[in-house]
């Protein structure tokens, strides 16, 4: 181990009980961050390529139930999820037969769906905010806790010296950037997982309308045939 990482822990050993709290805090803030981080990646990317996926089969694909066939395949898919409650929906009001009001019944089907996906996406997602929001301010607390012990040092020594005074300023210099590692990847796991939240959401919005529609064609011919 080199002088700068034994110098390192050396200074993080000889902190006050405050200051390794706050360093502990930080620590477990990132830590969870990361594992957020991760998860929700795997999650969110699975939802995106699944969507991508099923919307091509829902274009090429003519029959709705050969499409609700397909869908089995892309279980982790937010517009498969979709579609599958609506068609649900769609094949009760069949059955029902309430053709005059299957529309109605179709979109709430969908956006109670969709709602439950925007939820689902967005777990957890929160912390990420929380995090980035807190961490930089903790740090601070740290920090400036370190400046006193200075300044305590100081008083007690009556000597302004750098060697009085280097260990709580360093004490002071870890808080600070500690609150920084734990706070910059959040806030950029947070913003990254916003964006491609909001995109599949959209996404949902936009085929809600077409789901409606093809069921109320097929209604239609199934009607005149």
């Amino acid at each position: 181990m080199n002088d700068s990482s034994s110098g390192l822990f050396s200074l993080i050993s000889d902190s006050g009980p405050l200051v390794l709290f706050v360093l502990f805090l930080l620590l477990s803030f990132s830590v969870i961050s990361w594992a957020i981080i991760a998860y929700k990646f795997n999650t969110v990317r699975k939802s995106k390529q699944e969507s991508d996926e099923f919307l091509e089969c829902f274009f090429e694909v003519s029959s709705i139930e050969r499409v609700f066939a397909e869908s089995e395949k892309y279980r982790n898919g937010s517009l498969a999820r979709v579609f599958r409650s609506g068609y649900l929906e769609y094949r009760a009001a069949g059955k029902s037969g309430e053709t005059s009001v299957s529309a109605d019944r179709i979109r709430r089907a969908i956006k109670r769906e969709a709602n439950a996906e925007s939820k689902r996406l967005s777990r957890l997602v929160p912390f990420l905010a929380t995090v980035g929001n807190t961490a930089p301010f903790i740090g601070l607390f740290g920090t400036v806790w370190g400046i006193m012990n200075s300044f305590h040092t100081i008083g007690l020594t009556q000597s302004a010296s750098l060697a009085s005074v280097a260990p709580g300023i360093s004490e002071a210099l870890i808080a600070t950037a500690a609150g920084l590692a734990a706070a910059i990847p959040a806030v950029m796991g947070y913003n990254y997982f916003i964006q491609q939240i909001g995109t599949i959401e959209r996404d949902l919005d936009d085929f809600s309308g077409e789901f409606a529609a093809a069921c109320m064609e097929q209604t239609d011919n199934s009607r005149n045939a």
